[in-house]
């Protein structure tokens, strides 16, 4: 039985939010308020698809965009924990589930020499239109009242999981790790056995800690262990590789 990681990306993978480390591709680094003051609650990515048309107005190239995507920083440690995830890809399945979209993602693993770890990305698709623009489209619909209208975390991982049971296989246990709010659907479906990763000070931290307070809480059956860096992650992945 394989251990499968499911990572979030931005402030995860990255230590940084990779849609607003965009807009370092536009002349003086920002987004002109027109465009800033489009963006309404759970709507992100229809505000993203906005920002992207406006870089390539600016006539900003998909290849200078991603040059700068690949400028990113990953977050500390996290190249050690991937590298050693694609040692290990015998006993070790590795997804990412993120708001972010495809092309942000596969550039800046492939930059990292990374893109291998994984194995699944799972995430809003993006793609170059007629006029040399990026567009990004949402990755599915649901009826989740608790995410973004674009992307539920726990239905992807479900559905990702369902698969995997109908080939016959079961995951040994499943590692969480994220760190903002949309990542705390997911963890509700997690079993006893499973890991919640939240990243500490951030946002799933705070949130996990008060569903734990709760007396009547059904929803978190995972143990909970924080990181600050990719280091903590492989310490707890390879405790549970130990036979």
């Amino acid at each position: 039985m394989k251990i499968l990681m499911v990572f979030d990306f931005d402030h995860t993978v990255v230590d940084d939010n990779s849609d607003t480390w965009v807009f370092r591709c536009l002349p003086g680094q920002t987004l002109p308020d027109s465009i800033k003051n489009t963006y309404t609650k759970g709507h992100w990515t229809e505000f993203m698809g906005r920002v992207m048309n406006y870089i390539g107005e600016q006539e900003v190239s998909p290849d200078r965009v991603r040059s700068v995507m690949e400028t990113i920083p990953l977050t500390a440690g996290m190249a050690d924990l991937l590298a050693f995830i694609l040692e290990h890809k015998r006993t070790v399945d590795c997804i990412v589930i993120s708001d972010s979209n495809t092309m942000f993602i596969e550039w800046i693993l492939q930059a990292a020499a990374l893109r291998a770890a994984v194995d699944h990305i799972f995430t809003n698709p993006a793609s170059i239109n007629a006029q040399g623009h990026m567009e990004v489209r949402h990755h599915h619909s649901h009826d989740c009242q608790q995410c973004p209208v674009n992307l539920c975390k726990r239905k992807v991982l479900e559905l990702y999981l369902s698969e995997h049971c109908d080939r016959g296989a079961e995951y040994k246990r499943i590692f969480y790790v994220g760190d903002g709010g949309n990542d705390l659907c997911p963890t509700s479906c997690l079993r006893g056995h499973d890991v919640a990763m939240p990243r500490r000070g951030y946002t799933l931290e705070k949130l996990l800690a008060k569903l734990g307070k709760q007396k009547d809480n059904h929803r978190l059956k995972a143990k909970v262990v924080t990181w600050s860096s990719g280091s903590d992650i492989l310490q707890e992945l390879k405790a549970s590789l130990q036979p």
